[in-house]
């Protein structure tokens, strides 16, 4: 699976885009290193090769990972809408 690894600081997002099994912890160590993304300065390196030879022998990209594949060129195809998982808000209790 293509996926992001979340590095750097707090309040300073980097991303890897590893290359790992589906079932593995995020910072685990992947396969193989195909890229990075700050998403504050939009500076992204991708290795398209890589990235290619890996899909065309099975690996599937997460959703975001996927998009950003899209919107660079690497792949073809429609983003996927992906959205975070709200929290449930507390219900207040009902007053008898």
């Amino acid at each position: 699976m293509i996926r992001f690894q979340r590095v750097g600081r707090k309040n300073d997002p980097a991303f890897r885009l590893m290359l790992t099994e589906k079932h593995s912890k995020p910072k685990s160590g992947g396969i193989e290193l195909l890229g990075s993304y700050h998403p504050k300065t939009k500076e992204t390196v991708l290795k398209n090769d890589r990235i290619l030879y890996w899909m065309s022998k099975g690996a599937q990209a997460s959703p975001t990972a996927q998009n950003l594949l899209i919107a660079k060129g690497v792949i073809q195809g429609k983003k996927i809408h992906v959205v975070k998982a709200a929290k449930k808000a507390a219900e207040p209790a009902p007053v008898a």
